[in-house]
C-alpha cells in the first residue's frame, strides 16, 4: 500500500470555539491529537480552556492521567498496549475525519477502559480511530479524562466546592461531549449524531452517562462492550472522608487543601499503603462513580433514569474475558472429549460438571466441553439483567456475544479486549488474528460484519445491516442475543439457566484464582 501524509500550514486547520488547530492529513484521514477540551484543578470540576492566539499544535497525543500504580507488562500478545507521559493536564481528545468540510458524519466518541482507575485513551494499539473514520465516513473522538483518586474521590464533607469530587472523571467526560456538541461541526460531524461506545471500564462509563442528567442532549446512542462488571465495578459508598483523613495523617498534611496540593506520587504512595485496611473496613476509597445528585448510581440497583429510556443501547461482552489473564488446568487440544469430561468433574466436581455440561452444548454445541473452564460468566452475569432492565423500557436495546476464536496458543477462545480491534477495523494493528491456525478469510468477514454492524448502530440507532442475520431488538423475557463467530446466528435467552449454573459451580474455582486475576487481568 503506498501512504500519503501531508502536513503543512494549511493541512488539517480548522477554527474551534477556543482557537485554531492544526493536525495532518494520512491515507485520506485527518487527524488530531491532544487537543485541549477542558482544564481543571485537582478534586474541582472541570472548566472550559482558555482561548489560545495562533495555532494549537494537533500532531501530539496529549497527557495521560497518572496512575496510583504501574504494572509489569504482561499479556501484550493479548492486549497489545501504548505507554505514554502522564500528566494531571490530561483533559485532552484525539480525532480522526475523511474531511473538515461541513459534512454530517456519525460521530462516535471512544471511552476507554481500565475501570475507573486506569487506562488511557491510547492505552490499546487498536484504539486508533483513523480506519474506522475512513471506512465508515465517519468521525472519530476518543478522550483522556481523570482516572482513580484524582476523578473518583468523594470530598463533599469538606465543602460545596468538592460537592461532586466523587465523579469529577465522569464530568470530564462530559466536559468532553460539550466540546463535541460545540465543534464537531467543523470537523464534518453531526452534533446531534453522537455514539458514545466504550469497552470495559469504557462500557462502564456509557452507563455512567446515562445515570448523569448533565449528559443529557449530549449524546444519542451508546455501545456497552463488556463494561456490565456487577460488582467490580460497583458504586463508590459511604462518605470519603475517613480515605481523606488517613490520608492527611499519613502526609503530615494539615486540611483538604494541602491535600489538593500534594505531590501526587507521595499521594499515591500512600493510597496504595492504606487502602486494604479501608477496603477490609467497608469504607469508600474512591475510584468509582459516587451516587449524589450528579449520578444517579447503577441502574440495576437503582433504576434507569427515565430521561435517557429512550436511548438506544447495543450491549455485549466475550465467550471467555478472563482467558489469557488465568492459568488454565489442562489444555483442550490435547485431550479428547472423554478427558474433557473427567478433567471438568475433577475441577467443578461431578454434580457441577453433570449440570452444566448439557447447558453449556445447547448453548455452544460447536464448542468443546472443556471451553466450559474459560466460558465468562462475571460479565455476563451481570449483563443479562441489565438487558432485561433496558430493554423493559423500549424496543432499542441489543444484545451480543463475541465467540470467534483466535488463532494463538494452538487456538483461543476470546479474551476480555480480544474484540477491540474488530470493532475499529483494526486487525492489520494487531498479530493474534494472523496465527498460522487461521483461516485466511473468516477473520476478515468477521472483522467487515461487526465494523458494518457498529456503523450502522452510529448511523441510524439500529445494528442491523446485510452482513449479520435478521436482528430484533431485546424485550424483558425475550434476550435476543446475535453470536458472532463461525457461524453467526441468533439465540433467544441462550445461556441463561448456563450462566446460572456456572456461577454457581464455577463460582468458587474461579474466587481460588483471583489473586492472579487481579494481578494479569490487562484492559
Amino acid at each position: 500500500m503506498k501512504h500519503t501524509f501531508q502536513c503543512d500550514k494549511t493541512t488539517a486547520l480548522v477554527e474551534t470555539a477556543r482557537g485554531r488547530v492544526k493536525g495532518y492529513a494520512f491515507d485520506g484521514v485527518l487527524v488530531f491529537k491532544g487537543i485541549p477540551y477542558a482544564r481543571a484543578r485537582r478534586f474541582h470540576m472541570p472548566e472550559p480552556v482558555a482561548p489560545w492566539e495562533g495555532v494549537f499544535d494537533a500532531g501530539s497525543y496529549g497527557y495521560v492521567c497518572p496512575l496510583l500504580r504501574y504494572d509489569r507488562p504482561n499479556g501484550e500478545l493479548f492486549v497489545p498496549h501504548r505507554y505514554w507521559p502522564t500528566d494531571e493536564d490530561c483533559l485532552n481528545l484525539n480525532l480522526w475525519t475523511p474531511a473538515a468540510d461541513g459534512g454530517k458524519r456519525p460521530v462516535l466518541v471512544w471511552l476507554h477502559g481500565g475501570g475507573f482507575e486506569a487506562g488511557s485513551s491510547i492505552e490499546h494499539v487498536a484504539y486508533d480511530g483513523a480506519n474506522m473514520a475512513r471506512l465508515g465516513d465517519a468521525v472519530v473522538v476518543s478522550v483522556n479524562h481523570r482516572l482513580n483518586i484524582l476523578g473518583y474521590f468523594d470530598l463533599s464533607d469538606y465543602g460545596p466546592e468538592y460537592e461532586n469530587s466523587g465523579n469529577a472523571g465522569g464530568e470530564d467526560i462530559i466536559a468532553a461531549l460539550r466540546w463535541v456538541r460545540e465543534n464537531i461541526a467543523a470537523f464534518g460531524g453531526d452534533p446531534d449524531n453522537v455514539t458514545v461506545f466504550g469497552q470495559s471500564g469504557g462500557g462502564a462509563k456509557v452507563t455512567a452517562l446515562l445515570q448523569s442528567p448533565a449528559a443529557d442532549g449530549l449524546y444519542a446512542r451508546g455501545i456497552v462492550m463488556s463494561g456490565v462488571i456487577g460488582p467490580v465495578l460497583a458504586d463508590a459508598e459511604g462518605s470519603g472522608r475517613p480515605m481523606a483523613e488517613a490520608l492527611m495523617a499519613e502526609l503530615g498534611l494539615s486540611g483538604v487543601k494541602e491535600l489538593e496540593n500534594a505531590d501526587f506520587h507521595l499521594l499515591a504512595k500512600a493510597y496504595n499503603k492504606l487502602k486494604p485496611a479501608l477496603v477490609k473496613a467497608g469504607r469508600n476509597t474512591g475510584c468509582a462513580p459516587f451516587k449524589n445528585a450528579h449520578y444517579f448510581g447503577d441502574p440495576v440497583a437503582n433504576g434507569f433514569r427515565p430521561e435517557t429510556a429512550h436511548v438506544p443501547l447495543l450491549v455485549g461482552s466475550v465467550f471467555g474475558e478472563a482467558n489469557g489473564f488465568i492459568p488454565s488446568p489442562c489444555d483442550r487440544a490435547e485431550m479428547d472429549e472423554a478427558a474433557q469430561i473427567a478433567a471438568l468433574r475433577e475441577v467443578l466436581g461431578r454434580e457441577g460438571a453433570e449440570t452444566i455440561l448439557p447447558l453449556f452444548r445447547a448453548a455452544y454445541p460447536e464448542r468443546a466441553p472443556l471451553d466450559i473452564l474459560k466460558l465468562d460468566f462475571m460479565f455476563r452475569g451481570p449483563e443479562i439483567p441489565y438487558i432485561k432492565a433496558r430493554s423493559a423500557l423500549n424496543d432499542a436495546t441489543w444484545s451480543y456475544m463475541f465467540n470467534m476464536d483466535q488463532p494463538i496458543h494452538g487456538g483461543s477462545v476470546p479474551w476480555h479486549c480480544s474484540d477491540i480491534p474488530y470493532v475499529f477495523h483494526n486487525l492489520d494493528l494487531v498479530e493474534y488474528p494472523h496465527g498460522p491456525a487461521a483461516d485466511p478469510g473468516l477473520a476478515g468477514r468477521m472483522q467487515e460484519a461487526i465494523f458494518q454492524t457498529v456503523m450502522a448502530f452510529a448511523r441510524s440507532g439500529s445494528p442491523e445491516n446485510a452482513l449479520i442475520p435478521a436482528w430484533p431488538a431485546s424485550a424483558p423475557g425475550a434476550e435476543r442475543s446475535l453470536l458472532f463467530g463461525a457461524d453467526t446466528h441468533l439465540a433467544e435467552n441462550f445461556d441463561h439457566a448456563l450462566i446460572a449454573a456456572q456461577e454457581r459451580y464455577m463460582g468458587p474455582v474461579l474466587r481460588r484464582m483471583q489473586e492472579a486475576l487481579a494481578e494479569n487481568m490487562q484492559h
